[in-house]
C-alpha cells in the first residue's frame, strides 16, 4: 500500500497489537481489490491495472497474511489462554478455525485468479466461483476481524503485562527477519 499522507503510522514492535490491528486494515484493504475485481472485470481480460492490483493482493495473503496468523496463533493467543480463562481466551479456538477456513478459501482465490490471469479468461461458472469465494471470505474477516478488536485485542491488552507484551513483540520481529 502507498503511504498516505496524514495518516497514522503504521505501529511498531513495541505495540503487538497494534501491529496486528494495522494489519487488519491492510486485510481489508487486499480484501475489497480481490472481491472488486472478481465483480467487475467479469466477461473480459485483466486490465495491467488489475492485474497488478490482484497480484500484489495474492502475494499478500501469500507472505503477510501467513505471517499474521502465526503471530496470533503462536505468541499472542497462547499467552492470552494462560493468563485469562474469559471470552477472550475462548474465542480464540474460533479464531484459530476461521484462519483455517480462510486459507482454504484463498487457495481457490488464488487457483481462479491465477488461471484468469494466465488463460484471459474464466468460464461463467469459474467468474461466479470467484466471485462468491471473495464474497464468502470477506464477510469471514469482518465477524473474525471484529471479534478481534472488539473482545480479544483488549482484553489481551488488560491481561498480558508489559514483559509479555515486549517478547511477543520480539517473537514478530524474528518472524519478519
Amino acid at each position: 500500500m502507498g503511504i498516505q499522507i496524514g495518516a497514522k503510522p503504521d505501529s511498531g514492535f513495541d505495540d503487538p497489537i497494534g501491529m496486528l490491528v494495522d494489519c487488519h486494515r491492510r486485510i481489508e484493504h487486499f480484501l475489497n481489490i480481490l472481491c472488486l475485481v472478481a465483480g467487475r472485470a467479469r466477461g473480459r481480460r485483466v486490465t495491467d491495472e488489475e492485474r497488478e492490483a490482484v497480484e500484489a493482493s495474492l502475494q499478500y495473503f501469500r507472505a503477510g497474511g501467513q505471517r499474521h496468523n502465526a503471530d496470533e496463533e503462536e505468541s499472542l493467543f497462547p499467552r492470552l489462554r494462560a493468563a485469562t480463562t474469559d471470552q477472550a481466551a475462548e474465542a480464540t479456538g474460533g479464531l484459530e478455525s476461521d484462519h483455517r477456513r480462510a486459507n482454504e478459501l484463498h487457495a481457490i482465490i488464488e487457483a481462479l485468479y491465477r488461471k484468469w490471469i494466465d488463460a484471459g479468461r474464466l468460464s461463467a461458472e469459474e467468474e461466479e466461483q470467484l466471485a462468491a469465494t471473495a464474497s464468502q471470505i470477506k464477510s469471514l474477516y469482518e465477524e473474525h476481524i471484529e471479534l478481534e478488536e472488539r473482545v480479544v485485542f483488549p482484553c489481551a491488552a488488560e491481561a498480558l503485562d508489559a514483559q509479555v507484551i515486549a517478547a511477543i513483540g520480539e517473537e514478530f520481529r524474528a518472524r519478519r527477519q
